[in-house]
């Protein structure tokens, strides 16, 4: 009971788990949705400075694309992380280090109508221990107990229900471990929203007509920009901008440069906030014309023009307004002064607005806009000024630092103006001290100490932005310590040998170092020497330096000591033997290595060849290493390859020294392949070839083989040469006996003494040139044809003796006794036979025949005259006393006579049936060969009248055909299986009775029945035929007999009756319902004695 209760528990407690991760989810996802941009991302030519501008991917600066949402909040995050640490993400948990930021908060917009009732400042570090978050807001600390509306998970401050009053301003982000602390940049939390204009009623503004107008926006409250448009009358009618009407997205007021009848009318001015998308509409004024006069031509009068002084960041765009009112409508016109407006620069609206994407600085300087036209023209002149945020060049590094050591650290940042700098430590202002000083970007500490440790942070600043590179300070302070294996170790070299003891304790100041011998302070000598390091060294050791060496290491916070105990030698010799040695492949080896060493150490041997370790496993079985002597050691190297030629080396290996020995051993073997064989000259049977001698391996070449692989050959064959045997001291020779035209291969092998080596690579296929054909076709035969055709067949000649191309046959034949050829040309290359009509050739006509060949380069030889008689003509007579005779439901039985005749010999018979009731084109055929004067139509279908006609076939085409005959299958056997079937056995032979077939109407009469039977486990059985439902079976030998009984009439065999099984007994009397009941008794005894014998449990 108890754990069914603790799984119902567990089943609960997991149930709330997804639930849980959903509400953290949650709140991820909420604060997302608050609206981010980056501090300095653009700056307005005319914006306000105490709020940040927008940039639009699409407008550029000073256009603001609306959102796609209204109401709800929008997150942009800065596309650059201001913040910089050496080590900003330590993958390492188990070291511990100082916080590194790894999100810092970023400028945020809330929109006071969001439906989004909180603000998310963001703020995640890593570092080990875990640091904790502090924020603060206008540089002060904020108490999260003092506010119910501040919370905070892990790093991200949280404020609900913000407002604009108590919540705007400048937020920092402290986080701290036992290491110190890091500040985060600064991050504004700034409102969005937008008031509605004033009730008040406008006046009505009056004007003469072509006189130049300006009418008052005057916004609402509002934060950030808004973006201005004008309706016309009515919404959504909105005032179309072009050379005469103008809205600046400045002041927000519309300017009419000449005022139209066209114009009288209501005009109201619509805002759009940036952010929130809301809307308002101001109250219309009126516009009306005077009517005491047109306004006559007067000179342009600039109206809207840019700042005199206009600043812009690097990499955005600038847009610079210039309108003009006047009669005629004034032209505008923009310049550079002292240079070229960017080519990159777009002029819009009706060139109202000069806009400059990505701004680099050379595109400072003056610009001048002119509105101009018939009456005169006004200028104005203003600076576009850019400047660079900071970027860092050099920045700061974690640094470890021994008590007492100086510090100094620079950090360096470019931008526009020049950025200054300051220094943090612990997130606080880093003040000059006595030991501390600040210059630039320049850190120094003269004497650092452990008040000095802590997180430092660098601040690269302008007007226009600060970046920020932190850094960790540790200082070291500890007692000198040596690693565990260090402590005590013991030495062992040999005589003569250079000792080399070190020491090299850890601690904080750096230890001082001393050794003694023993209780003997030690000083240097021309043989001994302290290095700068702490290490020992001795020259040319000696059984007097035997002995335990003491090193010591101190500072002001302890000491330290190991021990080294050093033991000498005698030095180790060796011998490799035999030192130089031939062999031949497939032969075997032994060398000896011998070791002559201080009786007190023990000695490792290790083999080499060619400088690189034997790995005795992966050598196939070539080399094993015999140890037979502790001081000596065999090399076995058995069925030697070529590879195996080189230098082997023995080291022999002691605690105290290593000393080796070669031994090179020379493998004579086959050669190798020769060089790249060159084709020279290629003629049409001949091809002369170079190629540059194989590696003898140790042994002379004796001969060269040439060998040469073709399209029609069976892999490479050997050809001939000349000269005919090509010597080993041979370069080139030239194959002979090749065929024309045909596209050759050919390789090197060479052979020494020793065998033969690999073959060269393949040269380059090339052919061999045209000649005329010298192979006649072969096997010119006739063949079977149509009245008046002499048919003429030949072997083709392979496409390796045609010689050339255009290759073709020349067939020429006569009539047997006459003098001139009749040549016909078979232009095809593949052909085989060549068929000549001619309406007054008798058929059985003899002809002499020979057929020749020929190509591009001229005719060759024609084959032997044989001669070939003229088709014989197609069959003259129909078979006759055809019949046909139905055998089964499926098979008709047909006879037929030929006569012979002289012409038109038969090669065999055609016969066409089809169903009474269907066309005689629809008939399907089967054919007979030779003499054959009957078929067996079979697959037919049953009870259905069958028409046939035959004719006789030969090459030359179809004899007619004979009389029309015909013939109905037989019905169907009966499709009713004999049922009822009961039998009686008398010892061995069984008497079987069943119900009579009755056939269906369409079915063929029952004309008697069949008794099948055989021994079960045996394939081939007996058959016994009545004509009434009754039988006796023999059943000759003991077992078990299976037996069916078929009907069968006219149309074959019946359906079969289910099988029964007899068993064969000598003696006594069965019946067919005694042995069901003996069956039934045997399962009701079994049954039972299982019932008695099994537990209840079990049923």
């Amino acid at each position: 009971m108890a754990s069914s209760w603790r799984l119902i528990l567990f089943l609960s407690v997991t149930r709330c788990l997804p639930e849980y991760s959903e509400a953290l989810s949650g709140l991820s996802t909420s604060y997302a949705a608050l609206l981010r941009i980056k501090k300095s991302s653009t700056l307005s030519a005319f914006g306000s400075k105490s709020r940040p501008r927008y940039s639009s991917p699409s407008l550029g600066t000073l256009s603001v694309s609306p959102p796609s949402w209204r109401g709800a909040a929008q997150q942009y995050h800065s596309p650059g992380n201001l913040y910089h640490s050496s080590d900003a993400f330590r993958q390492d948990e188990s070291v511990d280090y100082g916080p590194v930021f790894v999100q810092e908060p970023d400028d945020i917009i809330f929109p006071t109508d969001s439906d989004e009732k909180k603000v998310a400042l963001n703020c995640e570090v890593r570092g080990n221990p875990s640091p904790t978050y502090r924020w603060l807001r206008n540089g002060t600390e904020i108490d999260l107990e003092s506010d119910y509306r501040y919370s905070l998970i892990d790093g991200t401050f949280i404020i609900s229900n913000p407002s604009e009053l108590r919540d705007s301003g400048l937020y920092q982000c402290l986080a701290t471990n036992m290491f110190g602390s890091i500040l985060s940049r600064e991050a504004t939390l700034q409102f969005a929203y937008l008031g509605n204009f004033s009730g008040r009623t406008r006046s009505a503004v009056s004007v003469r007509e072509g006189q130049g107008v300006v009418l008052m926006c005057s916004p609402p409250p509002h934060s950030p920009e808004i973006i201005y448009s004008w309706v016309f009358n009515e919404f959504p009618s909105f005032v179309a901008e072009d050379s005469r009407r103008f809205i600046s997205q400045e002041t927000g007021n519309l300017y009419i440069s000449k005022v139209q009848t066209s114009d009288v009318g209501s005009y109201i001015c619509l805002v759009k906030n940036a952010v929130t998308n809301a809307r308002v509409l101001s109250p219309p004024t009126p516009l009306t014309l005077r009517n005491d006069g047109v306004m006559g031509e007067y000179e342009p009068k600039l109206e809207v023009h840019f700042p005199f002084t206009v600043t812009a960041a690097k990499g955005t765009t600038v847009k610079m307004e210039c309108f003009a009112l006047g009669n005629p409508v004034p032209t505008i016109t923009w310049m550079k002064v002292n240079g070229y407006i960017p080519s990159k620069s777009r002029l819009r609206k009706s060139q109202a607005v000069l806009e400059i994407p990505n701004l680099q600085l050379d595109d400072a300087g003056i610009y001048e806009c002119t509105a101009e036209n018939s009456r005169g023209k006004n200028s104005f002149r203003g600076q576009l000024q850019i400047y660079t945020y900071p970027h860092w060049v050099q920045k700061l590094n974690d640094t470890q630092l021994d008590s007492g050591s100086p510090l100094q650290w620079e950090c360096k940042a470019t931008g526009k103006p020049r950025p200054t700098y300051r220094w943090l430590k612990n997130g606080a202002p880093l003040l000059p001290q006595s030991r501390v000083d600040t210059v630039n970007g320049v850190l120094a500490i003269h004497s650092v100490n452990q008040s000095d440790a802590g997180m430092y942070q660098c601040l690269a600043e302008n007007k226009y932005g600060a970046i920020y590179a932190s850094a960790e300070l540790k200082i070291l302070a500890s007692p000198p310590s040596f690693e565990l294996n260090q402590v005590k170790k013991s030495i062992i070299v040999t005589k003569d040998q250079e000792v080399l003891i070190e020491c090299k304790p850890q601690g904080s100041p750096k230890p001082t170092i001393s050794w003694r011998k023993g209780d003997k302070a030690m000083r240097g000598n021309k043989r001994i020497a302290i290095l700068p390091d702490g290490s020992l060294r001795i020259l040319n050791a000696s059984k007097a330096d035997e002995g335990k060496y003491i090193c010591q290491g101190v500072n002001i916070f302890g000491s330290a000591e190991i021990i080294a105990s050093l033991s000498v030698k005698e030095p180790t010799r060796i011998e490799i033997t035999p030192k130089r040695t031939e062999l031949t492949v497939g032969e075997s080896i032994v060398l000896n290595c011998k070791a002559i060493h201080d009786s007190s150490l023990d000695v490792t041997f290790y083999w080499t060849l060619k400088g690189q370790p034997i790995d005795f496993e992966k050598e196939g079985g070539h080399f094993e290493s015999i140890r037979a002597q502790a001081s000596s050691a065999d090399l076995m190297i058995r069925n030697i390859l070529l590879m195996h030629a080189g230098r082997y080396g023995c080291r022999v290996q002691t605690t105290a020294d290593s000393v080796s020995d070669e031994a090179e051993l020379l493998v004579r073997g086959p050669p190798g392949p020769p060089g790249v064989v060159i084709v020279e000259e290629i003629t049409e049977s001949t091809a002369t070839l170079s190629w540059s001698p194989a590696t003898d391996n140790h042994s002379p070449i004796s001969s060269y083989n040439l060998q040469a692989r073709s399209p029609f050959s069976l892999g490479w064959q050997t050809v001939k040469t000349v000269p005919e045997v090509i010597t080993g001291d041979m370069e080139s020779a030239m194959a002979v006996d090749l065929n024309p035209w045909v596209e050759y291969e050919f390789r090197v092998v060479a052979t020494n003494p020793i065998g033969t080596g690999d073959p060269s690579i393949p040269s380059r296929m090339i052919r061999t040139n045209e000649a005329v054909p010298k192979m006649a076709p072969s096997n010119v035969s006739g063949r079977s044809g149509r009245r008046h055709e002499l048919v003429i067949a030949w072997e083709p000649v392979s496409e390796e003796f045609q010689n050339g191309e255009g290759f073709g046959y020349i067939v020429a034949f006569r009539p047997n006794g006459t003098r001139g050829w009749k040549e016909k040309m078979v232009t095809s290359s593949d052909a085989s036979k060549f068929i000549y009509r001619d309406e007054s050739v008798p058929p059985l006509t003899p002809f002499e025949v020979k057929v020749g060949v020929y190509n591009n380069k001229g005719d060759g030889p024609f084959s032997q005259i044989v001669v070939i008689c003229s088709a014989e003509g197609e069959p003259t007579a129909a078979p006759t006393d055809v019949t046909a005779t139905s055998v089964s439901v499926s098979e008709i039985f047909v006879v037929w006579k030929h006569v012979k005749e002289s012409l038109g010999r038969p090669q065999g018979f055609e016969i066409g049936y089809w169903k009474d009731m269907e066309p005689e084109d629809s008939a399907e055929t089967v054919r007979t060969r030779g003499n054959e004067s009957f078929i067996m139509l079979t697959g037919l279908e049953g009870d259905t009248l069958y028409h046939l006609t035959v004719r006789a076939y030969n090459g030359a085409g179809y004899g007619p055909p004979s009389r029309e005959v015909s013939a109905t299958t037989k019905r169907h056997p009966p499709s009713e299986p004999p049922g009822n079937l009961r039998w009686e056995q008398q010892g061995s032979q069984v008497s079987l009775g069943w119900e009579p077939v009755r056939p269906l109407a369409n079915e063929s009469e029952v004309m008697g029945y069949k008794v099948f039977y055989r021994q079960e486990g045996h394939s081939k059985g007996q058959v016994i035929e009545t004509q009434k439902p009754q039988a006796v079976v023999p059943l000759p030998e003991a077992g078990v007999y299976i037996i069916e009984v078929r009907a069968y009439s006219e149309g074959g065999d019946g359906t079969a009756s289910s099988q029964i099984r007899v068993p064969s007994y000598s003696g006594g009397k069965i019946t067919s319902d005694q042995s069901t009941l003996h069956s039934l008794s045997k399962w009701f005894s079994v049954t039972l004695l299982l019932a008695l014998i099994l537990p209840s449990s079990s049923w």
